[in-house]
């Protein structure tokens, strides 16, 4: 039972498919996934990178979004959507067995939701499942927890070795390292982390989680989330760029 790493973000577009075509042109991701969440009103596309991965995601039906008690994922993106901008809207990390880790944390004074289930229809038809637990979310809020069924095209064992093992059109094997979130009170996001998550940060706002880095840092002017991207093989020409609302550092060997 553990924490494993950082699972994925939530980056809320407006046309997902749109989003995904320009990331692909301009940072080389490959978007291979996604689908609809048929009675949440949102669908998205994802880009794998190893067993963590970023999803674009959009809305297709507002009032489905804001009737879904359960699925807060969708409000987190509307809420943005509806500040009339694209970006960050959530994200997750990775746990092995969501009952148990939102058991031990509301034990230990956490205010994070019992699990509930969820799923997709990939557009071959092949539903997605797997258990949440939510805190309160947004681009500043303590992430979710989320478990996976191991099954099928995405979480089954060959579909995980099989991305382990792609190589983005950028020129190889990418995995998040870091992920940076500009907050208005470091300190206080860190304390909030300690309640709802029960993950330490240092004095210099970093926290392990798995094998990647999460910190929460001061916002500067213009200042957006940071996702540092590294290449584990292959030549892969370093980037810098802004889109969709976060700044994206693709780092080669």
């Amino acid at each position: 039972m553990a924490i494993t790493g950082i699972d994925h973000l939530v980056i809320a577009v407006r046309d997902p498919d749109g989003a995904a075509d320009a990331l692909g042109r301009e940072l080389g991701l490959a978007f291979t996934g996604g689908g609809r969440h048929e009675d949440a009103g949102t669908w998205n596309r994802l880009a794998f990178l190893g067993d963590t991965y970023l999803e674009l995601i959009g809305v297709f039906d507002r009032g489905l979004v804001l009737a879904n008690a359960a699925f807060a994922v969708g409000r987190a993106a509307l809420a943005v959507l509806d500040a009339g901008r694209e970006g960050l809207a959530t994200w997750a990390l990775a746990t092995d067995d969501c009952r148990a880790e939102a058991a031990r944390l509301r034990a230990s004074g956490s205010p994070i939701g019992t699990p509930i289930e969820g799923s997709r229809r990939r557009p071959d038809g092949e539903v997605v499942r797997w258990l949440t637990a939510f805190p309160t979310l947004g681009p500043e809020e303590p992430p979710f927890l989320i478990e996976h069924e191991p099954v099928g095209a995405e979480w089954g064992a060959a579909a995980r070795a099989a991305r382990a093992a792609f190589r983005h059109p950028a020129g190889g094997t990418l995995r998040v390292a870091r992920v940076e979130l500009p907050v208005a009170d470091p300190a206080a996001a860190a304390a909030r982390w300690r309640t709802v998550l029960g993950i330490e940060f240092g004095l210099d706002g970093r926290a392990t989680v798995g094998n990647q880095v999460v910190e929460v840092c001061a916002p500067g002017p213009g200042t957006q989330p940071v996702v540092r991207i590294v290449a584990i093989d292959g030549d892969v020409a370093p980037l810098d760029a802004v889109r969709l609302g976060v700044r994206w550092r693709i780092i080669g060997r």
